[in-house]
């Protein structure tokens, strides 16, 4: 009876290491939707990116990128000055740069539209209020953002967040997104945070703005907004109104200035947070704990003959 019911208690572990197993690598699976890269490549080197036009209005300052125009000409960037782009950037158009970074821009947009939702269907609901994880979100077709969304990296430097939006982004005056829980202190917002725009982009005023937002058509603000990241409209105009633009830029564009100076631009830079060894070291942590759980039942009952 006692041999009968250690016997029963060994195979029941046993049957265990696989469930185990089973959900370690769904926790795995769904840990790298969420940090699911999306390249931006030499676009990446840009603050503002527009097809048509670019066009300011009022004391607009950008900082951490260039201005970029294609397949539009130079004589379609209208409103600098007043508005500043701080050195050593400066604006493009009509170029061999502009032009690629419009295709890697395309490239992008397509990478982050055909994303497996990881955090759920968020279509009809206001992103005002919520506090979101980690992951992909999905709109079927308009997304909302009235008051403040938040962010949570959850201490996680390998976080991603990736809104799919199948048509229009429209923020209320004085909205804002924010993020928390960031484990590196100083870290610039925005860098990891990417909207995949179906239309067109409205900050309303005074929006105090974090991620890249990567438009089919236009991107707008209607005054006054902060952005910490990109505007990068694929076929339309990118129109400003006393905006405040900082690029967040990754270690690799420390010499920028350097490159600038030798009239080249820096491209081909990856800012979607790669991961840098958590989904392994979590699939080493779990396998030492199966080991450990199927010696336990070893020692314990030992093996069935």
């Amino acid at each position: 009876m006692k041999n009968t019911f250690l016997l029963t208690a060994v195979q029941n572990g046993a049957k265990r290491i696989p469930m185990g197993l089973g959900i370690v690598l769904a926790v795995i699976f769904l840990h790298l939707n969420a940090t699911a890269q999306v390249d931006l490549g030499t676009a990446n080197s840009f603050a503002v990116l527009a097809g048509s036009a670019v066009s300011d209005t009022g004391a607009t300052v950008i900082d951490g990128g260039y201005v970029g125009l294609s397949p539009g000409t130079l004589s379609s960037v209208t409103g600098f000055p007043p508005g500043i782009v701080n050195s050593p950037y400066s604006i493009q158009a009509a170029n061999a740069v502009t032009l690629q970074a419009q295709n890697d821009l395309g490239t992008a947009f397509s990478t982050a539209a055909g994303l497996a939702p990881t955090g759920g269907d968020l279509t009809g609901q206001n992103l005002g209020g919520l506090t979101l994880l980690p992951g992909v979100y999905k709109f079927d077709s308009s997304a909302f953002l009235t008051g403040t969304l938040t962010l949570n990296d959850l201490g996680n430097p390998d976080a991603v967040f990736v809104f799919q939006i199948g048509s229009t982004l429209i923020t209320a005056s004085g909205s804002s997104v924010t993020t928390i829980n960031d484990p590196d202190i100083g870290a610039v917002p925005g860098v990891s945070v990417f909207w995949q725009v179906g239309s067109s982009a409205t900050l309303g005023t005074g929006t105090d703005f974090e991620g890249n937002i990567m438009a089919y058509a236009s991107i707008t603000d209607d005054g006054g907004s902060t952005v910490d990241g990109r505007l990068l409209a694929e076929s339309a105009a990118v129109t400003l109104n006393d905006t405040t633009i900082y690029t967040p830029l990754p270690e690799e564009l420390e010499n920028s200035a350097l490159l600038a100076e030798l009239g080249e631009l820096p491209g081909g830079l990856n800012v979607s947070a790669p991961d840098t060894g958590s989904t392994l070291l979590l699939l080493g942590s779990a396998l030492v704990a199966l080991i450990a759980f199927e010696r336990r039942f070893s020692v314990l009952f030992g093996k069935p003959e």
